[in-house]
């Protein structure tokens, strides 16, 4: 036993020396990604906590604050056209219980005059634009605008049409794939291979036990945004500073959401993230023209 061991121990302790070695020199064994546009302020729903969610108006004033990218959930309506919406039933929006997939473009309803803050209870937008909006229309208004798509289901003429739409508007590198599902997300990439993509849950798990095993350093990844929910508690013991710089190190762009308020702004660049996503793009373009760029700076 004790031969065993005088050969295990400096085995496993040369193995640990080599893993931190090239968790934090990661350059050595990867070729990093190239950012093709850097996440710092993305808005959440085009920024649902100033105007009404996903509208035009919201995306406008969005983009008067300088957003870095949009982040946007997608459905399709009974008539095939890929439309703007988090919910595929109507209820919570417009009041109206439908499902976007029964009703045919122009006869979805009007959003509701007022909506509860999903990420901020207690909290209401308002805005004079209430009109769903098609994806088509984004891409024609916002040619240039980087983009977050968010895939809920395996529905493969949504994402075939979407991934259409991508290449119509010459717009794969600035179109990001996100879903939280793998198997939906196997779908995206064979829909459209050129289009950058972000974890799914179980590759985030993948990802945090490679990390705590010591592999991580040594093992692919073909992701290269990863969209970490807000640092609560968990998070805080679980998303680690040098993964984060390991990440960023490999070119895998860290944006936490869905932060709404000054202090997690300042947990998450202190963690050494690329960016947050909020609800509130006028906040955290205060932030961060208030602190040079904390992005930049972490």
């Amino acid at each position: 036993m004790s031969s065993l061991l005088s050969y295990a121990l400096p085995a496993l302790g040369s193995y640990a020396m080599l893993s931190i070695f090239f968790l934090r020199r990661p350059r050595l064994l990867h070729t990093p990604w190239a950012p093709v546009f850097l996440p710092r302020l993305g808005a959440h729903r085009a920024g649902s906590g100033e105007l009404l969610e996903n509208t035009m108006e919201a995306m406008e004033n969005s983009l008067a604050q300088r957003s870095d990218f949009l982040e946007l959930d997608c459905q399709l309506t009974r008539d095939g056209v890929v439309v703007v919406s988090h919910d595929q039933n109507l209820s919570r929006q417009s009041g109206v219980n439908r499902d976007v997939s029964s009703l045919d473009f122009e006869e979805l309803p009007l959003y509701k005059e007022e909506l509860e803050v999903y990420f901020s209870p207690g909290r209401f937008a308002h805005g004079s634009d209430r009109h769903m909006v098609s994806l088509e229309d984004v891409f024609q208004r916002f040619p240039r605008m980087p983009m977050s798509v968010e895939i809920k289901e395996e529905n493969e003429e949504l994402i075939n049409k979407i991934a259409g739409l991508v290449r119509h508007f010459d717009r794969n590198e600035i179109t990001v794939w996100a879903t939280e599902k793998s198997s939906v997300m196997k779908k995206c990439r064979a829909a459209n291979p050129e289009m950058p993509f972000s974890f799914t849950i179980g590759r985030a798990i993948w990802l945090l036990l490679l990390y705590y095993l010591g592999l991580l350093p040594f093992a692919s990844i073909p992701e290269r945004f990863f969209f970490c929910f807000l640092p609560t508690i968990i998070n805080r013991l679980i998303m680690r500073r040098s993964l984060i710089h390991h990440l960023e190190q490999r070119g895998v762009q860290v944006v936490f959401w869905c932060l709404n308020e000054e202090s997690d702004f300042e947990v998450a660049y202190g963690l050494g993230a690329s960016g947050v996503m909020t609800d509130y793009p006028t906040a955290l373009r205060h932030y961060l023209d208030n602190h040079g760029g904390a992005a930049q700076a972490s």
